[in-house]
């Protein structure tokens, strides 16, 4: 019996082209004159009529915002080199950049504060956040750590999250915004994963007695954590991107800093520094 080897298919420019020109939700009329070039020669690129150069390569991932690692991905599919690096946060060349993330969430304390890559994989983490996640499960905190998974894991934070199901909604559509942007299967695993997780009891019946809710005036989705003690803290987030990333490592790395959202949180967080100032035991 003769056996044969299916190969897989192999993907060229045209196809990467045509879909994320679709992605971004843009006709071939669209991104023509994005590019200021004909529709004729757009569509001949897509359906493989026409080789592109290198720089019509770069010009239509620009014009298309296409993710640094995407547009390596396309110049390997019109048959170039990549064109931007990537390296680890540990290489020499990459130090300043360290410093200053490490400075950044340092300079946070004693507020809550953490860098992730593209997957949300933690990189680097301050003293107050490690205060936080004091009593999850240790099989959780081994690397690579995912930070969402560690947040709404059964076996996580979220029995401690007071308002799970909305912070967990929250979660979900930045994901599904992350998804539409760069096309990451993992990150679309990852949603289904996060929406597979039960609803813990603390946060269908909190402790204590009711609470009066702050809505934040529907300004911000904030995130109500009950701490090992009992205190109700309270956050909003921001994040923290490189402003002009020729590196893909760089480009995908975001800092998420928690603020809190009423006096009685800061106060708290002041607390938690003096009693624990190190992260020793984290």
């Amino acid at each position: 019996m003769k056996q044969t080897n299916a190969s897989p298919a192999v993907r060229h420019f045209g196809d990467f082209l045509r879909e994320w020109r679709q992605r971004r939700r843009m006709s071939q009329l669209d991104l023509a004159l994005e590019a200021e070039i004909s529709t004729r020669h757009l569509s001949f690129l897509e359906t493989g009529r026409s080789q592109p150069s290198r720089e019509m390569v770069q010009l239509l991932a620009e014009k298309l915002d296409m993710p640094l690692r995407e547009r390596n991905v396309m110049l390997t599919a019109a048959g170039f080199a990549p064109v931007y690096s990537e390296r680890s946060l540990d290489d020499p060349a990459m130090r300043s950049m360290r410093e200053a993330v490490d400075l950044v969430l340092k300079g946070h304390e004693p507020y809550p504060a953490l860098a992730v890559d593209r997957h949300w994989s933690l990189v680097a983490a301050n003293d107050a956040l490690l205060r936080l996640v004091r009593g999850v499960d240790p099989a959780l905190l081994k690397p690579p750590v995912n930070v969402l998974r560690l947040s709404v894991h059964p076996m996580g934070l979220a029995r401690r999250i007071v308002n799970f199901t909305v912070w967990r909604d929250h979660l979900v559509a930045r994901l599904h915004h992350q998804v539409n942007v760069t096309g990451d299967a993992v990150l679309s695993a990852l949603i289904e994963e996060l929406r597979a997780y039960p609803v813990p009891d603390a946060a269908r019946h909190p402790p204590g007695p009711p609470r009066a809710r702050d809505d934040h005036a529907g300004i911000v989705v904030p995130l109500e954590l009950m701490t090992e003690e009992g205190s109700l803290l309270t956050f909003f987030s921001t994040t923290t991107i490189f402003g002009t990333p020729v590196d893909v490592t760089l480009s995908e790395l975001a800092i998420e800093a928690f603020f809190p959202a009423d006096p009685e949180t800061a106060s708290a967080l002041r607390r938690m520094a003096k009693a624990r100032p190190a992260a020793a035991g984290a």
